[in-house]
């Protein structure tokens, strides 16, 4: 019986290991060969590789565990959108995409005050997006009709679906909201916290300027606690009527709730978008008790308490 020497075994050992990584490479090859589906714009977390994979997976896209290791060759994927480029690619160039891509950003401004209605009238143009799935992406996630997008510059992949934008938006601004909530209350309570935002974008509307904020603030503060109506113009240049001139007939015609000529209170929802300093200014008024205010000659506003001198003013 011939016994095989320790150099014939180690031969045999090798030839198997070199056939089984073979094997193992060809099925790799072919793996990495499937097809698979994808939007041309992904959101990649903050994270390390698994929970990246793990997010993927989550949200529909056909990967399994062994992807933790394969994206590690190609190099690590930055967090945020990215731009993959195709919607149908190989798995392997999917991967490597991930790990390589880079965000093709395209800034959008929504501007102090400015209403939804014109903020993705203008977004739908400059990004080629459909406005009746921006309103219906906004409405998804927003749990309010209006104002919840702060107003900010926001710097966006191009070729980001609606979808995708609106949860972007609205997120990054509820991610605020709660934030600066925490920090001037103690803690986030919706209801409470919206009502903030509803006078702050009254005050946003009114404001001929930072300064006079905390003023319009106080007046919106005086009139509520003495159960008096706002009566201010700026609350019926919501949604579409953000830029239209407020006239006696409006006044008289408009029955929404936005109408603080007609109802007490404010209005249901917020009027447009708000700063920081409109909302800064809505938990702290200033301490006075003006009643009344109006545009002066040199574009800023006179305040009052007394409604003669107010008249005065007025004919100004």
């Amino acid at each position: 019986m011939n016994i095989p020497s320790k150099k014939a075994k180690n031969k045999v050992i090798f030839s198997v290991l070199i056939d089984g990584f073979l094997i193992a490479l060809i099925v790799l090859c072919f793996y990495l060969q499937t097809p698979i589906n994808s939007s041309r714009v992904v959101y990649i977390p903050k994270g390390g590789t698994s929970e990246i994979i793990t997010y993927l997976q989550k949200n529909d896209f056909d990967l399994l565990n062994i992807d933790k290791q394969i994206i590690r060759f190609f190099g690590y994927p930055q967090s945020g959108w990215l731009d993959i480029g195709y919607t149908y690619l190989s798995k392997g160039d999917f991967l490597y995409a991930l790990a390589n891509a880079k965000a093709a950003l395209e800034e959008i401004t929504l501007i102090p005050g400015e209403t939804l209605y014109f903020f993705i009238k203008n977004i739908s143009q400059q990004l080629n997006l459909n406005e009746k799935a921006l309103h219906l992406a906004y409405t998804n996630y927003s749990p309010m009709s209006e104002g919840v997008i702060l107003a900010n510059t926001y710097k966006v992949p191009k070729g980001i679906s609606e979808t995708h934008l609106m949860y972007y938006l609205v997120n990054t601004s509820l991610n605020e909201h709660k934030k600066w909530a925490i920090k001037f209350l103690g803690e986030y309570d919706e209801r409470q916290w919206f009502r903030y935002i509803i006078i702050a974008s009254i005050i946003q509307k009114e404001s001929a300027n930072e300064e006079e904020m905390p003023l319009v603030s106080a007046v919106i503060r005086n009139r509520l606690e003495k159960k008096m109506r706002l009566q201010m113009d700026g609350t019926l240049n919501y949604g579409q009527y953000s830029h239209t001139k407020v006239t006696p007939e409006m006044i008289r015609n408009d029955t929404t709730h936005y109408n603080t000529y007609r109802y007490d209170g404010i209005p249901k929802a917020p009027v447009g978008s708000v700063s920081f300093k409109a909302i800064q200014a809505a938990i702290f008024p200033a301490n006075v008790d003006y009643l009344y205010f109006v545009r002066n000659k040199n574009g800023v506003h006179s305040f009052t308490k007394n409604y003669d001198e107010h008249l005065k003013n007025f004919s100004k």
